[in-house]
C-alpha cells in the first residue's frame, strides 16, 4: 500500500487550500543578488564594550556641546578632521596630534574629532570604511562595524570627543553611545527618517543646509527632530521593532554652501532670520569646505580667517566650524595595486597638519578676543 504525502492537502484539513501559500520568488527580491548575516549591535557592545571612563567622557561631552548651544558656554566647537577614515593607524595618529594641540586651547575652542565612516556618493564611488573597511569593493560589512568600533574606542579613550555623519540609519545602534555630536548631510537633511533618527540619538545634531544651499530644509529639519516621533527600526538585539523618540533639542544648522558660498555675514543673517521666524535658537554651524570653499580645500583657510575675524569683532551666532584636515594635505584615488600616500584623504582633499594646527590657533585667538 503505497504511503501518502504529509499534509497532502486532499486528506488533511490542516493544510488548507494547495495555493494558501504562494511561491512570490517571481516577483520579489528579483534583484537581490545575495543576503548575508549581519552580526547584532548587542553582540558587537559585548565584544567591544567602552569602558567606565570612556563612556562617562562622551556623556561630559555631549553636555559640553550642549552647553555652547544653548548659551551657558561661549567657546566655539571646531570639528575637525579627515573628510573620511580609512586607515585605523592614521586615523589614530592624527587624534593624538589634535588632542595635543587642542589641550592648551581647551579654553576657548571646544574641538572634536571628524570621524567619518559612511560617504554619501553623488552616483557610485567608495563607500566608506563601514561598508568596505579593505577598499577593494568586497564589502566586508561586518568586519567594517568592528573596526569602526574599535577606532571610535581607542580615540575616545584618549579623552577626545568624537563626532560622525549618521547615514545609514541602522548603523547609529552599533556605534552612537560613542558618539558626542553627530551629522545628517545635505543629501539627507530633507529626509523624513533622518529627522526621525536624529529626533531619538542621544547627542547633539547638526542639520546641513540643502545641496542648493536651501537653509530653509534645515530649518524644517531641527523643528521635526525637536519633536516625538514613531518609527520602524532595529534594537541591539537585532530585533525588529517600533521605537518611540522624545524628541531632540540640541540640534543645529550648518551652512556648507550650495551654487555659492553662504559662510558671509549676510548669509548668516539670512539663516538667523529663517530661524527667528521658526522660533528657534539663531546659531549656526560654518562648514568652511565643500561649497564654502568652492571644493578647493586651500581655500577652507581663507574662509576661517574670515570667520575668526568676525568672531574676534564680537559675532556671537556662529557657534561652531567645521574643518576637513588630515595628516597631509590634498586627496588622491583609490587604484587597484598601487600603495596609497600616507595620511592623505581617499575622497575630498584636505588641509595638512600644520596649516590645521595654525587654523585652530587662530581660531582660539578670536574667540579670546571676543572676551575681551
Amino acid at each position: 500500500m503505497p504511503i501518502k504525502p504529509f499534509d497532502e492537502p486532499g486528506h488533511d484539513r490542516e493544510t488548507g487550500r494547495r495555493n494558501a501559500t504562494r511561491d512570490t520568488t517571481r516577483i520579489d527580491d528579483t534583484r537581490i543578488d545575495a543576503v548575508r548575516p549581519l552580526l547584532t549591535p548587542a553582540l558587537l557592545m559585548e565584544t567591544l564594550p567602552g569602558s567606565e571612563a570612556a563612556l562617562a567622557h562622551v556623556e561630559r561631552s555631549r553636555e559640553a556641546i550642549a552647553a555652547v548651544l544653548h548659551g551657558r558656554d561661549d567657546r566655539l566647537i571646531v570639528v575637525v578632521g579627515p573628510c573620511s577614515i580609512h586607515d585605523h593607524d592614521q586615523a589614530l595618529e592624527y587624534a593624538g596630534r589634535l588632542r595635543a594641540a587642542a589641550l592648551p586651547l581647551a579654553d576657548a575652542l571646544l574641538v572634536v574629532m571628524r570621524t567619518y565612516f559612511e560617504k554619501p556618493r553623488t552616483t557610485v564611488g567608495w563607500k566608506g570604511y563601514i561598508n568596505d573597511p579593505h577598499l577593494d569593493g568586497s564589502f566586508a560589512i561586518n568586519e567594517g562595524l568592528q573596526r569602526a568600533r574599535r577606532l571610535l574606542l581607542e580615540i575616545v579613550e584618549t579623552g577626545l570627543p568624537v563626532g560622525t555623519e549618521f547615514l545609514d540609519l541602522l548603523s547609529p545602534q552599533f556605534i552612537s553611545d560613542l558618539v558626542a555630536w553627530g551629522a545628517i548631510g545635505a543629501r539627507t537633511t530633507e529626509s523624513q527618517s533622518h529627522r526621525q533618527l536624529a529626533s531619538g540619538l542621544s547627542c547633539p545634531v547638526g542639520f546641513k543646509n540643502g545641496t542648493d544651499g536651501g537653509v530653509q530644509v534645515a530649518v524644517d529639519a531641527i523643528v521635526a527632530a525637536a519633536a516625538p516621533h514613531a518609527f520602524m527600526g532595529m534594537t541591539k538585539m537585532g530585533q525588529a521593532a517600533i521605537f518611540e523618540t522624545r524628541g531632540n533639542a540640541d540640534c543645529h544648522v550648518i551652512l556648507r554652501g550650495g551654487r555659492q558660498p553662504n559662510y558671509g555675514a549676510e548669509a548668516v543673517d539670512a539663516a538667523c532670520a529663517l530661524l527667528r521666524r521658526a522660533g528657534l535658537r539663531e546659531q549656526v554651524m560654518v562648514d568652511v569646505s565643500h561649497a564654502n570653499s568652492q571644493k578647493d580645500h586651500r581655500r577652507q583657510i581663507e574662509v576661517a580667517a574670515d570667520l575668526a575675524a568676525r568672531i574676534a569683532g564680537g559675532e556671537r551666532r556662529v557657534c561652531g566650524v567645521m574643518v576637513e584636515s588630515h595628516l597631509g594635505e590634498g586627496r588622491q584615488d583609490l587604484v587597484p595595486g598601487q600603495p596609497l600616500r600616507h595620511g592623505v584623504s581617499i575622497t575630498d582633499a584636505c588641509i595638512g597638519w600644520a596649516d590645521t594646527a595654525v587654523l585652530l590657533d587662530g581660531l582660539a585667538q578670536a574667540v579670546r578676543a571676543r572676551r575681551r
